[in-house]
């Protein structure tokens, strides 16, 4: 599996590898389509998502757990109402039921034991997230959408959001039981969201 990982690894683009200016600064709040209030909620729902996918590159248990504990508690607090250009109610009624399932995969994951049960949980929060982020077109910041071919298992595939198009992968980090460097940078990034322009 390593050597098929790091054949996989050596094919990604150096484009892909370097790293992405990360700053929400570049944003003008003036310029969003979104409420500030919008905004800010989303923006801690972010934060609370990079802290989790910090501890699951670190295998830290213990990190994992309070920030998917605090994942969960933003993505309930999120303000849906503020959501503009949504005439019909569609955009909202979407973005509930995404934060639902990242406030249940939360809770779920910071309750399990078992590890390979908590990557599964935060495949499922990192497939809700992206598509949370599509949904409501968040404008404040880049958000690269990064996939692993062997993430569960060593054979299914996951994907994962990053505020870097630099490969640092949560499935396969410290816990891994054929951890090298190489597996926690295996990975491509298959999308990117942008919807500042």
């Amino acid at each position: 599996m390593i050597v098929l990982c790091a054949a996989f690894f050596n094919s990604c683009s150096e484009t892909e590898k370097k790293t992405a200016d990360t700053s929400a600064s570049s944003f003008s709040r003036a310029d969003s389509k979104n409420s500030a209030a919008f905004n800010d909620s989303f923006q801690k729902i972010l934060v609370a998502y990079y802290a989790l996918k910090d501890a699951m590159v670190e295998a830290d248990t213990i990190k994992a757990n309070a920030a998917s504990r605090q994942l969960a508690v933003v993505a309930d607090s999120l303000k849906i109402m503020e959501i503009k250009n949504d005439s019909t109610g569609n955009i909202k009624e979407t973005a509930k039921n995404y934060t639902g399932t990242i406030n249940g995969s939360a809770l779920g994951l910071a309750g399990e034991t078992d590890y390979l049960q908590k990557k599964k949980e935060f495949k499922m929060i990192s497939d809700a997230m992206y598509d949370l982020a599509q949904a409501v077109k968040y404008d404040r910041e880049k958000i690269y959408h990064q996939h692993c071919p062997m993430a569960i298992n060593d054979t299914d595939e996951a994907y994962w959001l990053s505020n870097s198009s630099t490969i640092v992968n949560p499935y396969l980090g410290k816990k891994h039981p054929k951890y090298k460097k190489a597996m926690v940078e295996c990975g491509d990034v298959a999308d990117s969201l942008d919807f500042s322009k």
